[in-house]
Order: structure tokens, then sequence, then C-alpha cells
């Protein structure tokens, strides 16, 4: 049965976002709306918001004996999802999960295991990044079928978006806890940087060919509440029409709103001791989360000049009642200014410190928060990738995305620094109306609707090029590892539902033993091919996690087959990599999903 809607979710670190449009191929364009999300917004009271906010509240006994957390349809017992949980986490972190997308690609901690709130009290029942996404994706999905009982999502066609920086472990961990979740199997990933420009052409209609030309450059700059995604998009021509091309992807910088939130709790706390008044961990990390409410509200533009902020207390030696200061706005305005969008030079390179022997298992947030040098590293770095490898790509024009630029001194100040790079003409803001908050769940809308009419795509494929380590053969020496190679196995640009026969030496395949497979990834090397081998890696190249595994051995005399690979990019934008024996019928999958039984022999 054809579905009757196009649904695009933004799955958010901070805030999450349904819009959807009649799947009419027939209709001039797509009439996308905002799915209105009914959520607590207090213990007993439900009322429906445009965004979800992405926060789990695991509410205790008493709570859940004493409050009603009922919603419209059967809920998850003991938790709230949404503004509810967003309010709570103020008063009560402990009990507060957050940033579970950043959590998704923390390859460094078992995302499967019941882990947040991190570092919460062990009678706190913990729930895993990848349960808490399940959660806020179950939530949306009830919400979709709550009010179109008739249209179920499952049987909608879904688009769901990720950054274009999440490696295949993380895409595959947002796809299990979206199927899990209730969205139908056949869903498609969109990167989010792609979706925002997706939603200014869905605004712009056919005048979008009047605003670009052939050979401008857009810089897709989408900082969010845990993440800044960068990506470059080309205006290219063919046949005499226009197209967009994705020619860069950045690194998965965690560094965003959460930070500048952070950054204002900092200044926050000293306020507090200059009164002689010492913040505990508890109040430090309730600090942080009422920090976020006096950022947003000091830097919208009609924001008061100062803002309260309290905290409660806890316990008689340091603070017996709720305490209370006043930050100034120019004051939080010009230090996150400063902070986060410095003034620097396009050679200028985010700012590194030397790494200590012990560290917290907690997100590994960016040493340098400065945004626009982190633009300045993705612009030159993506200039070796283009005919010209001595002058650096500086785009013509911004677009901004995120909640983050809700704040026009920030998108002023890119601007600034951006434009101060290149002597022609000033880098431009991408002139039309743009909705910041929900431009990301619209551009996905947009592209699942543009898709069935046969509209404009962005090109580009994957953002990454993909390699598999070989060990290389040789005479053992005592204490040292064999030398390993990576093998390109996906080239960069590959397209979705494309698939590619490796080129390349009989590679040998051990079975029947635990082995463990190692998988790297670059956004630089956009010329390897596949079958191309890279031996001197190290610095070029990302490890993304390795597959500890044992493949069956039925069938095979010996430990070991010689095999030949054959990638696969699948229409929902998954990896696959298979290995086919040479002298036999005999297929290995490579799954990248983390699983325990992640590889299994396919007949």
């Amino acid at each position: 049965m054809p579905s009757k809607y196009v649904i695009g979710i933004d799955l958010g670190t901070t805030n999450s976002v349904v819009a959807y449009a009649p799947a009419d191929v027939d209709s001039k364009s797509a009439s996308i709306e905002l799915l209105q999300l009914p959520q607590l917004v207090a213990a007993g009271t439900v009322e429906s918001l445009e965004s979800l906010p992405s926060f789990v509240y695991l509410a205790t006994e008493a709570e859940t004996n004493n409050q009603s957390l009922d919603l419209p349809w059967p809920s998850e017992p003991r938790t709230a999802v949404g503004q509810f949980a967003r309010t709570r986490s103020a008063d009560a972190p402990n009990r507060s999960v957050v940033s579970a997308k950043s959590w998704l690609c923390h390859h460094k901690v078992d995302r499967r295991a019941p882990i947040l709130p991190f570092d919460s009290p062990d009678d706190v029942g913990k729930i895993s990044p990848v349960e808490a996404t399940r959660q806020y994706l179950a939530h949306l999905a009830a919400a979709w079928d709550h009010k179109f009982p008739d249209a179920p999502i499952q049987q909608q066609q879904v688009v769901l978006t990720v950054p274009a920086s999440f490696d295949p472990v993380a895409r595959e961990l947002t796809r299990e806890s979206a199927v899990a979740a209730g969205l139908p199997a056949d869903f498609v990933l969109l990167e989010e940087p792609q979706a925002a420009l997706y939603a200014w052409l869905n605004q712009q209609g056919d005048d979008w060919r009047k605003k670009l030309s052939v050979g401008n450059t857009i810089l897709v700059c989408d900082v969010g509440g845990g993440t800044t995604d960068l990506t470059l998009i080309s205006v290219e021509e063919e046949a005499g029409n226009l197209e967009l091309n994705r020619v860069a992807v950045g690194n998965h910088l965690l560094v965003g709103g959460d930070n500048m939130d952070l950054a204002t709790a900092h200044v926050v706390a000293g306020k507090f001791a200059e009164k002689g008044t010492k913040l505990n961990p508890w109040q430090s990390v309730s600090l942080w989360h009422s920090c976020r409410k006096a950022k947003e509200t000091l830097m919208s533009p009609s924001g008061p000049e100062t803002h309260s902020i309290s905290v409660l207390g806890r316990g008689s030696k340091l603070i017996g009642n709720t305490v209370t200061t006043e930050v100034n706005k120019n004051e939080i305005a010009n230090m996150l200014l400063d902070g986060f969008f410095p003034v620097c030079n396009l050679n200028d390179r985010p700012q590194t410190q030397p790494a200590s022997g012990f560290q917290e298992i907690g997100l590994p947030f960016e040493s340098d928060p400065g945004i626009t040098r982190h633009i300045a590293d993705f612009l030159q770095r993506s200039s070796s990738n283009t005919e010209s490898d001595t002058q650096p790509i500086t785009p013509d024009f911004v677009l901004f995305n995120g909640g983050v630029f809700k704040a026009e001194s920030f998108q002023n100040r890119l601007l600034e620094v951006i434009g101060s790079w290149s002597s022609d003409s000033p880098v431009q803001p991408l002139a039309g109306a743009h909705d910041l908050d929900c431009a990301v769940a619209k551009g996905a809308c947009f592209y699942a609707w543009n898709k069935n009419s046969g509209g404009v795509r962005i090109r580009g494929g994957v953002g990454h090029s993909y390699y598999v380590g070989i060990e290389t053969a040789g005479l053992a020496i005592p204490g040292a590892p064999r030398p390993l190679k990576a093998l390109c196995v996906v080239p960069f640009g590959m397209e979705e539902g494309t698939q590619a026969n490796i080129v390349s030496n009989e590679i040998g395949l051990v079975v029947g033993q635990p082995v463990s497979f190692r998988f790297f990834r670059s956004n630089q090397r956009q010329s390897d091919q596949p079958g191309e081998l890279v031996a001197n890696w190290e610095d070029q190249l990302e490890e993304s996690d390795p597959l500890n595994t044992t493949l069956s051995a039925a069938g095979l005399d010996e430990g070991y087959a010689a095999v030949k690979f054959e990638a696969n990019i699948t229409e929902l934008g998954m990896f696959e990599l298979w290995c086919a024996a040479v002298n036999t019928d005999h297929r290995w999958k490579l799954e990248f999903n983390v699983r325990e039984d992640a590889a299994e022999e396919q007949r």
C-alpha cells in the first residue's frame, strides 16, 4: 500500500521535531506542516508543542505513585520524555538523561549499557544511549499514530536525519533504535546539513536558480545543542541545468550549545563564589541546566538586559536554601562570542592540549571551543580535494542552521570572520526565511516528497571513504606487530543503492577462531578508489570501532579462506561489507552494528 504521507524527523541533541506532507506528487509544491507533539509539561499536565525536548527523566517510585506521568497513549513506566523532563533536569540532574545523541557516537563506551545519566548514583535505574534514543523516537511515533490512527507511521515514507559526520556504527545504532521504536524498516537516513539546504530549496521554489550561480560554494554551518556539523556544497552545471553537489563533510565536532551552557555556568559559579557560596557537584550540574534557559533568554532578539539564576540548596554545610544571582546580557554575549566565535585567520588551527594519562570517560568535547578555528581548518583541509591545492576554499554563501544561530550576533560574527579570509566578494548569508528550529525536519520531509516527484537533488553519496585493515605478511619481529595497511573498500561519494566489487589481490580471511577486524574512514582522501592500499595511514585515517567476532568455518577444511570484497551502500544509506570466498560459494557479511554476533555467515 503506498504511503499517504511523507514524514521528516529531526532527532536533535536538544530538541526533536516532526514535519509531514501529503505524499501527493501531482501537487506543484510540498505542503509541509509540523506535527504537534503531546507531552508532559508538568506532572499530570499534557500539552502539545512543536518540538520534543530530547530529555528523559527517570522518576522515583514515590513520584510515580504520587504524580501522574500518563500520556494520551500507553507510555514507559517511571519515565517522562520532553518538556517536563527538561524542566526536571535543573532540579534533579542525577535523574535526567541529556545528550543521548552525542553518547550514541562515543565509541569508548558501551552504548547498549545502562550508563545514563552518567555518574549518577547506583540507586538510579539508568538506561543506555540506545534506549534513550528509542524512547525519544517511540514518543514521536506514538504522537503520529495518535493523530493519524488510520495512517500509522509504520506504513508511511519516513526520513530520519543524522549528523553528516556520524560513522557507520552510530548510523546503525540509530537505525536499530528507530526500528525498535516503531518506525518502518525501510526508513531513510539523511544528513542534517543537506536537510537544512533542502528546507531552503523548498522555501525558494524555482527562484533558487536565480540566487545561485555556477561555481558558487555554500557552507552549511549547523551548530546545534551538542555538535557542530560542517558541509560544503558546490553549484555546478550539467546539460545546461544547475546542480548541487556535496563536496566535503567536516569531522564530528562535539562543541555546541551545551558547551555554551557550561561556559555560562562557569561564569555564574564565579558570581556565587564571590558571594561566599560554594557549589557542590550536584548543584554545579543543576546550574548547567539552569544556564541553558538563561542563555536562550538573554541571547534572544528581544531578551532582557539581566536574568536571574537560582540553584536549590542541598545540605546544611554548603547551602541550606535556594541561592540566586543576576547575569548581564552583554557580559554573557561577549564571553560566548569571543570564546566560541573568536576572530581568527584562515591559516589558524584548533588549539590542542597535551593528553593526560588519566581521563574521565565522559563525552569527548573538543579541547578548543573556537568554532571559527574549526571552520578554518575544515576549509583548509577541503581545499586539498579540489583542483587547487594552494588556494583554500572560501564560501560564497553561508546557510546557518541550529538553535545557536537564533542569536543574530553569532551570525554576524561568523560572517565577519569568514569575510576577512577572502579579498573577493564578501560572503553572504543564503537569503530567504529560514526556520532554525524546524528546518532540518522540514527539509527531510521535502527530500522525501522531492524524491518522489523527481525534483532537484543534492548529489554527493557517502561523505567519507571507508577502509578495512589488512595485516601484511612477513617475518615476525619480537615486540612489534606486523604492519597494517588500509584497503579502500568504499570511495568518497559512492551513491546509495550501489555496490562495488573490490579489485585487489586475494585476501586471507581467518575463520573458526576469534578475530578482530579494524575499520577506518577519511573525509580528506577523496580520490582513493576501491582496491587502493594506503600504507602510511596513521595521520590520514580515523579508526572506527573494531569488530570482534568468530566467523563460521562450516564446510571449510582450513582455518582461513581466500576472499574478495564486495561493498554495498544500501538505499537506507547503510554500509555493508561482504567477503566472498574465491574457491567456494561461502559468503560472510560484516555488519557495522557492534553486536556480539555482528558477523553472520550468509549462504
